[in-house]
């Protein structure tokens, strides 16, 4: 009976004992559960309802990412957005950038958003035939650029759409537009038509600018580069308007005609005055112009002037010049345009006042 009561006795104690070891187990089990829920909910739960711009700058950790967002608002935790980037094994895809991160995204989500890249599209245009100082003042109106620029060369931008990160620098978007006008006239001087009068790809380059201010219908472009090339090769003048008007204002524009005193006026610029070429470019020319002043058209055209629709005809002898003159002429005294003779000339830049120096008028 003793060793029945003895053992009734140890089994009291080993209930006494297990019974709190199970109590502490179940209250880690629900603490690991609770944990596991409130991690999950961290990572995958919905983030707070407002959409955010979050820029990242080159060459910032995930940690300064993580705090970053956490600061911002985007996430709860900086640690937990830093523990799932390794975990992922994706920290060197971490793109810099700015992101607009939607309301309520997670942090998973947002971790998923910076590791594909999918940054804020933000772009500038530089139109074709401005000039390198209007490309910059356009730069410097730009939102979100920061820093200025100096004016770069004539002629060395390429006229384009770029794509830039806000709070990226001025001058480091400059430098891509700067670049693709280098590749871009190395790629078109490598495949240029035989026998062009152009003693270097720089030649080629202030044509262009020439051809790009005289026409803006795209289908002439060839045609027009092809007057001028046939200029140079029989030692005509170029009698262009837009390289009279860079001499007076930088290409800037002047509101009105060109005056007999201003195409008078020797400037390094003024194609009526000097033989051959500009001694620079007179605009940053797009790659079509350059393209056509490359591959011109392939005519004895020497002359050209507006055709009334904005566009121009053209000629090949003085004399059938003149009728498309005169032609131009009565068109404008149709609808009453009264100009001067140095402005009907901006119309075409070989028309009649070459002529009239040459004693032919």
């Amino acid at each position: 009976m003793r060793q029945v009561a003895g053992s009734e006795s140890e089994t009291s104690k080993g209930k006494s004992i297990l019974a709190p070891l199970a109590g502490l187990a179940a209250g880690i089990a629900l603490l690991i559960f609770a944990s596991f829920l409130f991690v999950y909910a961290q990572l995958f739960g919905p983030g707070p309802k407002v959409t955010t711009q979050v820029s990242f700058a080159h060459g910032m950790s995930v940690t300064a990412m993580g705090r970053e967002l956490q600061r911002r608002k985007v996430i709860h935790s900086a640690l937990l957005f830093r523990v799932a980037a390794k975990f992922r094994g994706r920290q060197s895809d971490m793109k810099a950038g700015t992101y607009d991160f939607p309301a309520g995204i997670s942090l998973i989500g947002a971790l998923k958003q910076i590791e594909e890249g999918k940054v804020v599209q933000t772009y500038v245009t530089i139109p074709e035939g401005r000039t390198s100082a209007q490309a910059v003042r356009i730069l410097m109106a730009t939102p979100n650029l920061v820093g200025d620029v100096d004016v770069p060369p004539e002629g060395s931008i390429l006229p384009e759409t770029y794509l830039y990160q806000p709070g990226e620098t001025r001058q480091a978007v400059l430098e891509r537009m700067l670049e693709a006008g280098r590749q871009t006239l190395d790629m078109l001087w490598a495949k240029r038509q035989q026998g062009l009068p152009f003693a270097t790809k720089e030649d080629a380059l202030i044509m262009a600018s020439v051809v790009e201010r005289e026409t803006g219908v795209p289908a002439e472009r060839s045609r027009v580069a092809a007057v001028f090339i046939n200029r140079l090769r029989s030692g005509m003048r170029l009698g262009s308007d837009p390289t009279v008007i860079y001499g007076i204002s930088h290409g800037e524009p002047l509101g009105r005609g060109l005056t007999r005193s201003e195409l008078d006026t020797p400037t390094p610029w003024n194609t009526y005055l000097i033989d051959g070429l500009p001694t620079t470019p007179i605009a940053n020319p797009g790659k079509a112009s350059l393209e056509a002043t490359l591959n011109p058209a392939k005519t004895q055209d020497l002359y050209f002037v507006a055709d009334g629709s904005g566009g121009h005809v053209f000629a090949s002898t003085y004399e059938e010049h003149l009728t498309n003159v005169a032609k131009w002429r009565a068109m404008e005294a149709q609808v009453n345009v009264y100009t001067s003779s140095a402005s009907a000339q901006s119309a075409s830049s070989v028309a009649p006042v070459a002529a009239h120096r040459n004693g032919h008028k």
